[in-house]
């Protein structure tokens, strides 16, 4: 069998299937807070935004005010997993360094994320 005849056996047939594409969802996102606290020096909380979030030291001190005036703020939005281990890292951290400072991932709405 030649070429020619592989082919010809192979096109016999001009229907096309078409396969269905799946939909992509994006994924839901999360926002992470940091919630007020009557203890934990704004200097730990700054730092700890620089540190965690990537944030400049001026956007961190925002952030740091906006939790100290309306109780919380929002350092970041990830994924529900990254918001999660985010979270999980810096309680861990505020712990470690006595803090009681507690962060926790909340969903957003959709025109936020």
């Amino acid at each position: 069998m030649n070429h020619d005849d592989r082919n010809q056996r192979w096109n016999h047939d001009d229907t096309a299937v078409q396969e269905e594409t799946p939909q992509l969802k994006k994924p839901s996102m999360y926002q992470v807070v940091l919630l007020n606290d009557d203890y934990t020096p704004m200097e730990f909380v700054v730092e700890l935004i620089e540190i965690f979030f990537y944030h400049s030291r001026d956007k961190a001190t925002q952030i740091m005010l906006k939790i100290h005036t309306e109780g919380k703020g929002v350092c970041g939005v990830y994924t529900k997993d990254a918001a999660r281990t985010k979270a999980t890292l810096v309680n861990k951290y505020s712990q470690d360094h006595q803090h009681p400072l507690r962060c926790q991932p909340e969903p957003c709405n959709d025109k936020e994320s």
